[in-house]
């Protein structure tokens, strides 16, 4: 089941544009191995925050063993690792250094666990009434999906990383790896299943705690005397609505600008909410907006990609 979209932006660099093609691309396969499952929900380009953090996850999944995070990278040339996990790529002739998408996937990984481990009261179920259980004996896997044209030396390649790393065409045959769901949809007929599972309302819970987790794309306008209308992008029709921080008011507010930029005042509750967000490419923080006649862009400073919100 597929519980968000990809959302399209209007890249403007020509790395930003293969990037978010790269995550279509994994988002694609992903509808349509998943789109009808009733035990594996995905959440494609998951923003979070916790602690002061902010971390985004392009594909993120959930099934009843566990969670399986996805990073995506647009390649176009040849990729190695040395023994130090170092990674480089090739453009043309040219070889150059790139960071590494494991160390940066763990590091998601690391905040998403942080996440639901200190919110585990209100997610998991305690057992028996007694002991509160956790989310520290599941399955975590990460996977990095590279673009289906770039080349990989795995022969050079540490076998510990060797792993993580594999087409996008050939990724949900991964994953069906890792999730073996085929030898335990019926766990009762699989007398040797030892993962501890996630019920169906436990994972109802999971979800629904993370889906009210995701970071809204939120609109930009100056100072206006009505209320704002949600934002219908028109690439792929999917409303993006903003809403209050204190009472989740989406409709029953004003757009203001002050000293510190844009901001909703809620007319329910009186609360100003910031309407900057962190960047939808790279969740970069140095970001701003413009405008320009009716039209309010979020621009990132860092990657250059912009995302029109209100036109």
């Amino acid at each position: 089941m597929i519980l968000k979209d990809k959302e399209i932006i209007n890249a403007v660099s020509p790395t930003a544009k293969a990037g978010q093609k790269q995550e279509q691309d994994v988002a694609f396969f992903l509808r349509r191995a998943f789109k009808d499952h009733k035990k594996v929900f995905v959440i494609n380009d998951f923003k979070f925050s916790h602690n002061d953090e902010t971390a985004q996850i392009d594909h993120l999944i959930i099934y009843p063993y566990g969670f399986v995070l996805v990073e995506s990278k647009s390649i176009k040339g040849n990729v190695k690792v040395n023994d130090f996990e170092e990674w480089t790529r090739s453009l043309g002739s040219q070889w150059s250094g790139m960071p590494s998408p494991i160390k940066q996937v763990e590091l998601q990984q690391k905040l998403l666990r942080e996440l639901l481990y200190e919110n585990r009261g209100i997610i998991l179920n305690k057992l028996l009434g007694i002991k509160q259980q956790t989310f520290g004996m599941r399955c975590w896997d990460n996977v990095c999906a590279i673009s289906s044209h770039a080349i990989i030396d795995r022969e050079t390649m540490p076998k510990n990383v060797s792993k993580y790393p594999v087409k996008t065409e050939f990724l949900v045959d991964k994953l069906k790896d890792i999730m073996k769901l085929k030898d335990s949809v019926a766990k009762k007929l699989n007398p040797f299943e030892t993962r501890p599972d996630f019920s169906d309302d436990e994972l109802l819970s999971i979800t629904s705690f993370l889906m009210s987790q995701v970071k809204q794309t939120a609109p930009s306008p100056e100072n206006i005397t009505e209320p704002l209308k949600p934002y219908v992008n028109a690439s792929n029709s999917v409303p993006v609505s903003i809403a209050c921080k204190n009472c989740h008011e989406k409709s029953d507010y004003l757009v203001k600008s002050g000293r510190y930029g844009y901001f909703i005042k809620c007319n329910k509750c009186d609360t100003n909410t910031p309407l900057k967000t962190p960047c939808m490419t790279c969740t970069s923080k140095n970001t701003k907006v413009s405008k320009k006649q009716t039209t309010y862009t979020l621009q990132c400073c860092d990657c250059e990609s912009s995302a029109v919100l209100i036109q």
